[in-house]
């Protein structure tokens, strides 16, 4: 059995595919592992009216398989997922000394990356959000042809999220809610406003015919 269906067969760890849109957002390294991500992910996709898959890890959980390992050849949901949506966002969690304030977009997809970008900085001004590929760290720049970000028609945007704009660093230990912490709230904000607008602004969208 390979490393993804182990995964899978664990006891406690949870395979959730929701098919509505067809932009997808996508969070396998959720749970305890890359805390929050699951949630963000499937908060964005609800009021996006977008489709979304995670890998849920339970608590005390914390096995990390590298992207080009999740294979939709070892999983039905998610071979039927990457079938279902044209585009994904696939919502990853990463910490690094020097980039606390820094979201990640890579990503085969550079247009998207972009959109997506736009409507982060709308939502998160006080962070520091990178679309250009070279400013981002070569090993989560998502480029792999295997990566799930990848697979869908158009591919994606793979965006890294520090702690603190996933509401699980020291400066968010005291916050009792309501709600998820505000930074988070915003990020949400943001990515349901890049993939509610995408379809209205795809480059790659065939014109319609005119009347002459």
């Amino acid at each position: 059995m390979s490393a993804f269906a182990t995964l899978l067969a664990q006891p406690g760890v949870e395979e959730v595919s929701e098919l509505r849109g067809r932009v997808g957002f996508m969070a396998y390294h959720g749970g305890a592992l890359e805390a929050m991500t699951d949630v963000i992910a499937r908060r964005a996709a609800e009021r996006a009216s977008a489709s979304c898959y995670s890998v849920i890890q339970p608590p005390g959980m914390r096995e990390h398989l590298s992207s080009i390992k999740v294979n939709p050849n070892e999983s039905e949901a998610l071979a039927g997922f990457v079938e279902h949506v044209d585009i994904v966002i696939t919502v990853h969690g990463y910490g690094r000394r020097g980039l606390f304030g820094s979201l990640l977009l890579g990503g085969g997809n550079r247009p998207f990356a972009e959109h997506v970008g736009n409507s982060l900085r709308q939502t998160l001004p006080a962070y520091d959000i990178r679309t250009e590929i070279d400013a981002i760290p070569r090993q989560l720049r998502g480029l792999h042809p295997a990566n799930p970000v990848n697979l869908p028609r158009d591919g994606g945007v793979q965006i890294e999220l520090p702690p603190r704009v996933r509401g699980s660093s020291p400066l968010w230990w005291d916050w009792e809610g309501p709600g998820l912490t505000p930074h988070t709230e915003s990020l949400i904000d943001g990515l349901t406003d890049a993939a509610s607008s995408w379809d209205e602004t795809d480059p790659r969208q065939e014109a319609p015919p005119s009347d002459g």
